[in-house]
């Protein structure tokens, strides 16, 4: 896992960047959408903020759009959920976790 690039200077999430990491909780490998709810694409600075505080980190490269920043949830961001009203639980289970990450590749 990456570090941050710098110290977080928030504790906790916005509400903009809490919704967008909560979308993280449930997927293979922590993934995070690239389009919100609406097919939106969720905005650079969101992304950007939660890259610099930890709570998300650059995943892969895609090769064919290079512009996009394929993300996934960090164990901080998963700390700085449940301190935040994260209702839902991250697998606690690191095996299932695992496997998920591995078909994902």
């Amino acid at each position: 896992m990456a570090k941050p690039r710098r110290s977080p200077s928030r504790s906790a999430p916005s509400d903009v960047q809490g919704a967008w990491l909560r979308r993280g909780l449930n997927q293979p490998g922590g993934k995070l959408p690239l389009f919100d709810e609406r097919g939106q694409r969720v905005k650079k600075a969101t992304v950007e903020a939660c890259l610099k505080a930890g709570w998300a980190e650059r995943w892969f490269d895609n090769p064919l759009k290079p512009d996009w920043l394929v993300c996934r949830l960090t164990e901080a961001g998963q700390v700085a959920l449940n301190g935040h009203g994260g209702n839902e639980e991250a697998p606690a289970d690191g095996a299932e976790d695992e496997a998920r990450q591995g078909a994902l590749i």
